[in-house]
């Protein structure tokens, strides 16, 4: 991958979140001293600028193959970016009080490429020994084995042991179950019917036959057959039924005048 000064100053300056920013004094390479430079990290360059509202950085680290470490000065909280190679540039750094200056030793020191692979490789070989431990637990645990031991009943379900057990068929009273019947205690026959063993507390209720609705007088049934068919036949069903009531109602009719005039003196 090319990089150039305009690929620098662009990836420095766009939006792209920072990992920490913040004012450092730095040392001059040639001149011992000090000038305030506003400092950007983005992975593993440090960007530094003049101001904090520069549009181009005026250098860059790049935190590959080097060491973060205090070091002495006579200026306070200082601390030093050492490269390995004898003729490798020293960048002396101090930063404004003791809490920032470990803050950015510890983000410069995680920086590098080198060191996010190191804990890559940590995670994993830590994944692969939790793996390891839960198959072999798995393969001791699962098939029975003398070191695997049931865990200890608490005092909740020890109690809940001692409690008598519910009876299998729940007892009736006049059709209604009942579920103060304990084992042990006998229940008396009911005259409703229900009844059981007299030394248990299994009361099973009668078998009763199913209730089945009362019939329709014939009258009414016979009616109810021929409605239902003249929806289906012809009208003159409906005729014929008509007829057939209104003679049963003049008789009805008859019957009644001749017996009006019987009483009569």
């Amino acid at each position: 991958m090319k990089l150039n000064e305009r690929s620098l100053a662009f990836y420095a300056t766009c939006d792209s979140p920072a990992d920490k920013a913040g004012f450092l004094y730095k040392r001059g390479e040639r001149h011992t001293a000090y000038h305030r430079r506003w400092f950007v990290l983005k992975g593993n360059m440090l960007f530094y600028f003049e101001e904090r509202e520069s549009r181009e950085p005026v250098g860059v680290i790049v935190l590959e193959g080097c060491t973060v470490e205090l070091c002495d000065s006579a200026e306070e909280f200082t601390f030093a970016i050492r490269f390995d190679g004898t003729k490798s540039r020293t960048y002396v750094l101090a930063a404004e009080s003791q809490a920032a200056m470990e803050s950015w030793v510890k983000s410069l020191s995680r920086a590098s490429f080198g060191y996010m692979r190191v804990v890559v490789r940590e995670l994993e070989k830590q994944l692969e020994e939790m793996r390891y431990g839960m198959a072999g637990g798995c393969a001791g645990g699962c098939r029975g084995s003398p070191g695997s031991e049931k865990p200890k009943p608490s005092e909740l379900e020890r109690s809940l042991e001692r409690l008598p057990a519910l009876p299998t068929v729940l007892p009736k009273e006049n059709g209604c179950a009942a579920w103060n019947n304990a084992s042990g205690v006998d229940q008396p026959r009911e005259a409703s019917g229900c009844g059981g063993d007299a030394g248990g507390g299994n009361l099973r209720p009668p078998l009763r036959p199913p209730l089945r609705p009362p019939l329709l007088p014939p009258r009414r049934r016979a009616a109810s057959t021929e409605v239902g068919s003249a929806a289906v036949e012809s009208p003159s069903s409906f005729c014929q039924l008509h007829e057939r009531y209104g003679r049963e109602v003049a008789q009805l009719r008859r019957e009644w005048l001749e017996g009006q005039r019987g009483s009569r003196p």
